[in-house]
């Protein structure tokens, strides 16, 4: 007999543009996968989106992020948006006596694919970085 695929599952978090999001969003991405049954993908969804909101936070005005976050097959696929249409995020070479610049390298080092998506064709009105998390068994 065909094993049944689960469902897709949605969920959208919004949090304000402020010093505090960061650690909300990623204990409560965390405990999303954690609900789903995605344990093993939460401490990367942690560190990822952490860095994800804190870049929206440095670095653009935006009042809102949100975050969307798709589970489905045992894959995660979380994007954090904002609604500043400047500036491609670009992963740069951070000193070692940095404490950050090093967000964007860790999701291409972590994330089983990433990328940067803008908003509304060719008048942007914000982007959305996304990246996506495979459980080890799905490879």
């Amino acid at each position: 007999m065909p094993e049944v695929a689960e469902p897709a599952y949605a969920y959208r978090l919004s949090a304000p543009n402020s010093p505090k999001s960061p650690k909300a969003c990623r204990d409560a991405i965390a405990a999303l996968l954690q609900a789903n049954g995605l344990d093993d993908l939460a401490d990367t969804a942690r560190l990822l989106v952490s860095e994800a909101v804190t870049n929206v936070h440095q670095h653009t005005a935006t009042p809102v992020i949100h975050i969307d976050t798709l589970v489905r097959d045992r894959i995660a696929t979380i994007a954090v948006r904002d609604s500043s249409p400047d500036d491609l995020p670009r992963p740069r070479r951070a000193e070692a006596d940095e404490e950050g610049g090093r967000g964007l390298f860790l999701m291409k080092q972590l994330a089983h694919a990433c990328g940067v998506t803008w908003e509304s064709g060719t008048q942007p009105t914000g982007k959305h970085i996304w990246f996506e998390l495979r459980d080890p068994l799905t490879d």
